[in-house]
């Protein structure tokens, strides 16, 4: 399936898209800044719709159950961790929906893993890394960290950082304002004289404000696969074609079912998704990809290169600040 990658440094796809409704449509934004409007330098106007790390975030919720923190039936036995919280929830996470996935604190500071996690990778404070080892433990406990990379500043020194294997954003060009309004309305009463007695905040009344949204010329999604980096991890080909065929089933399903990005930005695919680089290749469909991917999974496994059972459970107490330092304190 994957032939025509083979030493190819980078797989670049673009996609282009349209609102699906109309012309106009919300960005992403910023605390601050508010939409990341810009100049090329042959001073067309652009505009970053979605962001590499919002578009991070849509591709790794392709494949959970819902919101998670689990993953779907469709990808069983693809190794990932779940910590149960004890004390002051009874909640459940895991490594899908962390930030930077295995070094969040409810995961990296159970005591039993992180040993785990020391001795499978040889890491140790002020020592070289073994990135292939490192990467190895990776691929054991969650290949998605691989996959989206992860920054491990709460394991030891806080040295152990590999970038994403796939990254994608979406650009809009020759963009203009489109200007409206709106306002909150208080049937009630407009002046918002009438409160609640026990809240008492400045919420109510009527609230006029102003909207901007944008038209564009283009919109294209960008997706960059370093294949590169995949490869210098050095693992057996079952493990490297797992991490291509998920990094690209994940862009299959964001653009046939994620692209609803607010509720002001709701696009559609144009065409079918354009191979930039290398020309000779063509993007396999969902379903041959999803085969792929479950073959790679079970290839895996049956190496030995993944957890067992796939899903490492682990319990991590929890407490509430206050209740921390009330505990302090005594």
């Amino acid at each position: 399936m994957f032939e025509q990658l083979k030493n190819t440094a980078r797989l670049l796809l673009e996609q282009e898209l349209h609102p699906i409704q109309g012309d106009r449509f919300q960005p992403t934004g910023f605390a601050d800044l508010g939409a990341a409007d810009y100049k090329r330098h042959d001073q067309t106007r652009m505009l970053l719709v979605e962001s590499a790390q919002s578009v991070a975030n849509r591709l790794e919720k392709t494949c959970l159950d819902g919101d998670g923190p689990r993953l779907h039936p469709d990808f069983n036995g693809l190794p990932y961790v779940v910590a149960k919280l004890s004390g002051a929830t009874d909640a459940e996470t895991s490594s899908l929906v962390e930030a930077h996935r295995i070094n969040s604190p409810f995961i990296i500071s159970n005591k039993k893993f992180q040993d785990d996690f020391l001795e499978r990778s040889g890491y140790e404070s002020g020592k070289p890394i073994a990135w292939n080892k490192v990467a190895q433990t990776l691929l054991y406990f969650d290949p998605n960290a691989l996959i989206h990379g992860v920054f491990m500043a709460n394991l030891k020194d806080g040295r152990v950082r590999l970038p994403r294997a796939i990254t994608g954003f979406i650009e809009a060009s020759d963009v203009m304002d489109a200007v409206s309004g709106g306002v909150k309305n208080n049937a009630l009463d407009p002046s918002g004289k009438i409160r609640a007695k026990d809240y008492d905040k400045d919420v109510y009344g009527n609230v006029p404000y102003p909207r901007v949204e944008y038209t564009a010329r283009c919109i294209t999604a960008y997706f960059n696969l370093d294949l590169a980096l995949i490869a210098g991890y050095g693992l057996p080909e079952p493990a490297r074609e797992l991490l291509v065929s998920l990094s690209l089933l994940k862009v299959r399903r964001f653009i046939a079912s994620g692209l609803r990005l607010r509720t002001a930005c709701d696009f559609a695919p144009v065409r079918e998704i354009e191979v930039k680089s290398p020309t000779n290749f063509t993007l396999p469909g969902e379903a041959a990809l999803l085969d792929k991917v479950r073959s790679c999974i079970a290839a895996c496994a049956a190496a030995g290169l993944f957890a067992t059972p796939a899903i490492t459970l682990i319990e991590t107490p929890v407490v509430k600040k206050e209740d921390a330092r009330a505990a302090t304190a005594k």
